[in-house]
């Protein structure tokens, strides 16, 4: 009979954790959650190649309600001791924050870390029979969240929107989602959420809408935005459900009998108190305002779109918003509160919901050196040039060099041209002229499909009619055209582009928030249409603000900081921070956000005349200097080298050659340490292609990561199958058994260690001629007598080592 500890994890979960659960009143088809995937694996990124990293799975979340989780159950099989999982559990606590209770379990019983208890006993062990009811930890999590008994109906009993599609939310948005609820059932009335671009704000501001409305919390809710084109992908996107409560506010026309409102700042107010539109609604008609990309328009005091907020002052306010503004000046902690919960931009790309980027960075002579007009220089009008040096501050400004447009453009074709000319990309530039200037300069050096099709390059801004029809058709992933599209503000915040794999910076962001929302416009994965990273192409050093320490930290509210996110990083002289605040329009001078605004004309600040912009040409310029980096494991920027990368992070895993040898001949089975390095983002087949060039020999992954890591003297796999056929190794096998495992070394010569691994190669060429995988093991005595010579096998290819 089969010893309990001879049994797998899937039986113990099987035989005893799943009946034990079961047992204490946990329905298995709506509260007991199985196997629940967390995260989608983060994606490693090294030149053309990428690879996911391992997702988080637990092996059980409980829910008292399908929208809220109270336990976290990680199982193991009867080798280890009931506490050995608990580790494990913690950290997926890590990632679901709010659930009460945690627990492992070997089968013989439970653990449980309680992080309710308050008698000091925070773990301890039960028995199987002992695991708490759904009650039970309900209770537990409303005193961990402060729930009184009044509200703790309304938080629990209104589920999610789901529809047939099978949609719900992310363990990120489901945290956002109830954290909003609980709080307004508290009675908060200003609550701040920080979500970064690309992981759905709009969706949780749905369901927390739907939740709320459903239940009777909320009964007339106003969606707030200052640009047509979020309005117009929140109606047609998400809040579709709502179907016939929901109405947009068009044109100050005023319908009274809707539940559901979304409009635009300028549909409300005319900036003019005798007829602004949202005074025909009473002051307590909407009880929720939900305020998007809140860090805008509204977030400053002596706004004008901040009077609807406080004519609406008795209702909740939510603001949502990717970057929180904080300046001495402009403060949303101040209006809403700290932020209920934050979900950045570094954890939704270690989730793996989040595209990673790589940065080609790319110094111009004119750029890095300056440039000063020899005597005499004029300009295209016939004027002397004033004579000064310029700088990378200047250009496209107040002085356009226009070979050094025609550089930006040739050398953004020639990366296209090696890579995809149908990736979608997003050229931010100074302003609308300059826009208009690299549009040319794109078509003129991508002729040939421009000739083909005429909107292969297109310019989105402000004052372009036909280019903001093009809007839609570029964020549509079924769309091909456009596919290069020049702009300036317009599209820097709010736009969704899933299938935007490239963004190129031409202009100079002196704003770290407006920098956040345009590296943003890349972030969304598209998996269907061949988009798992994105590519950002910079020619004015913006990416130096990636070593920012708060480029992806919290919101900082410091009277230090100008912006909040301004911490002084020492720059090249030569290189550009905008004197002034470019990203914020201003709603008194501007009605149509819509329209490129901040400096768009290349002035200083709004409502000043712009500068006499000097045009100029014959002037050298070329490419000095190019590289690129990569988003590293550890959230920064890296210069590193495949094979530096590769060895450092295998350094990581093993100390010495030994630790190494111990775990590669120990392991059941090879594939699996290639498949943990992998997951390390350690890409060997793109190492590989590397290393072949170099050496002429093709590497097992073996003998790749000892030659990097550990500048052991390579040998090819054809090397290592010769050793072992001199050495007479199947000397010890009867015929057919020596005959099939010659072949399988021949596999492995030709195909690599994994191939030799799978059961399946006894089903391919040569091997089925020796029968059935049944009959072939037979040849050894069983089954396990054939894994063990293979192992055996395994062991005397990489004897030598």
């Amino acid at each position: 009979m089969m010893s309990k500890k001879d049994l797998s994890e899937q039986d113990i979960r099987t035989k005893y954790i799943t009946p034990a659960i079961e047992k204490a009143g946990w329905d298995k088809m709506t509260q007991l959650g199985e196997d629940v995937a967390l995260t989608d694996g983060k994606i490693f990124i090294r030149g053309k190649m990428f690879a996911r990293g391992k997702l988080k799975r637990a092996d059980y979340v409980l829910y008292y309600k399908p929208n809220i989780p109270v336990a976290i159950v990680e199982a193991k099989d009867n080798k280890h001791t009931v506490r050995q999982g608990i580790q494990q559990a913690l950290g997926y606590r890590e990632l679901l924050k709010d659930v009460p209770c945690v627990y492992s379990s070997n089968g013989d019983g439970f653990f449980e870390h309680d992080f309710t208890a308050s008698n000091g006993k925070v773990e301890r062990e039960i028995g199987l029979d002992e695991f708490p009811s759904p009650e039970e930890l309900w209770k537990r999590y409303k005193k961990l969240k402060g729930i009184e008994e009044e509200t703790e109906t309304t938080v629990a009993e209104q589920d999610y929107f789901f529809d047939s599609s099978g949609k719900k939310p992310r363990y990120y948005q489901q945290i956002a989602i109830n954290r909003i609820v609980e709080s307004i059932g508290k009675g908060e009335n200003r609550i701040l959420l920080v979500l970064a671009t690309g992981t759905g704000k709009t969706y949780v501001a749905f369901q927390t809408i739907y939740r709320l409305w459903k239940s009777g919390m909320k009964k007339r809710i106003l969606f707030l935005a200052d640009r047509n084109a979020l309005i117009n992908q929140t109606v047609t996107g998400d809040f579709k459900h709502f179907g016939e409560a929901m109405t947009v506010i068009r044109k100050k026309k005023i319908n009274k009998s809707y539940e559901i409102y979304l409009s635009l700042y300028q549909g409300l107010t005319g900036y003019n108190e005798d007829k602004d539109a949202f005074r025909e609604f009473s002051r307590d008609f909407f009880d929720l305002v939900v305020i998007d990309e809140c860090h805008r328009g509204s977030a400053s005091e002596d706004s004008a779109w901040r009077e609807i907020l406080e004519y609406f002052d008795s209702a909740t306010h939510i603001g949502l918003t990717a970057t929180p503004k904080e300046t001495s000046q402009v403060s949303n902690i101040d209006y809403f509160g700290d932020p209920i919960y934050t979900y950045s931009l570094k954890q939704g790309i270690d989730d793996g919901f989040l595209a990673p980027y790589q940065v080609l960075r790319i110094g111009i002579n004119v750029d890095l050196e300056g440039w000063r007009p020899e005597d005499g220089k004029t300009d295209k009008d016939g004027n002397l040039v004033d004579d000064r040096e310029y700088n990378i501050r200047d250009y496209d400004r107040n002085l356009v060099i226009e070979e050094r447009t025609e550089t930006v453009a040739k050398k953004l074709t020639e990366y296209l041209r090696k890579n995809d000319r149908f990736a979608k990309a997003i050229i931010f530039c100074v302003d609308i002229d300059h826009a208009e200037r690299m549009a040319e300069a794109l078509r003129n050096h991508n002729q040939d499909l421009v000739t083909k099709n005429a909107k292969y390059v297109m310019q989105i801004t402000g004052d372009n009619e036909e280019g903001k029809r093009e809007l839609h058709p570029f964020q549509n992933e079924e769309s091909r055209y456009p596919v290069l599209v020049t702009t300036s503000k317009m599209l820097t915040t709010g736009v969704d582009a899933p299938t935007c794999k490239l963004i190129v910076l031409d202009a100079n962001i002196g704003s770290m928030t407006e920098f956040k929302q345009i590296i943003g416009r890349g972030t969304r994965l598209s998996p269907e249409f061949g988009k798992y990273f994105f590519t950002i192409i910079d020619f004015r050093n913006n990416a130096s603000k990636f070593s920012d320490p708060a480029f992806d930290g919290p919101p900082i509210q410091d009277e230090r900081f100008g912006e909040y996110d301004e911490i002084d990083v020492p720059e090249p002289d030569n290189t550009d921070q905008t004197d002034e605040e470019t990203e914020e329009p201003n709603p008194e001078d501007f009605q149509d956000t819509d329209k490129d605004t901040g400096n768009e004309t290349g002035g200083g600040e709004i409502g000043d005349p712009p500068p006499r912009k000097v045009y100029v040409n014959d002037v050298e310029v070329r490419v000095l200097n190019e590289r690129v980096q990569y988003y590293g494991h550890d959230g920064k920027l890296t210069t590193q080298s495949l094979e530096d990368f590769t060895k450092q992070n295998v350094l990581k895993q093993f100390k010495s050659i030994n630790d190494f040898l111990q775990k590669w001949q120990t392991s059941d089975k090879k594939k699996a340490i290639i498949e943990e390095l992998e997951e390390q983002g350690v890409l060997l087949f793109e190492l590989q292609k590397e290393v072949e060039k170099k050496t002429g020999k093709e590497l097992d992954p073996f003998d790749l990561i000892c030659h990097i890591a550990f500048e052991m003297p390579p040998l090819t796999r054809k090397e290592r199958a010769e050793n072992v056929k001199k050495r007479n190794y199947f000397a010890k096998y009867g015929d057919n058994a020596r005959k099939v495992l010659e072949n399988l070394l021949d596999k492995y010569a030709d195909e690599g260690v994994e191939n030799i691994e799978s059961l399946q190669v006894l089903k391919l060429e040569p091997l089925n001629d020796f029968g059935t995988p049944r009959e072939i093991f037979k040849y050894f005595g069983d089954k396990q007598a054939f894994l063990n010579a293979i192992k055996d096998l395994e062991n005397e290819i990489y004897s030598i080592a």
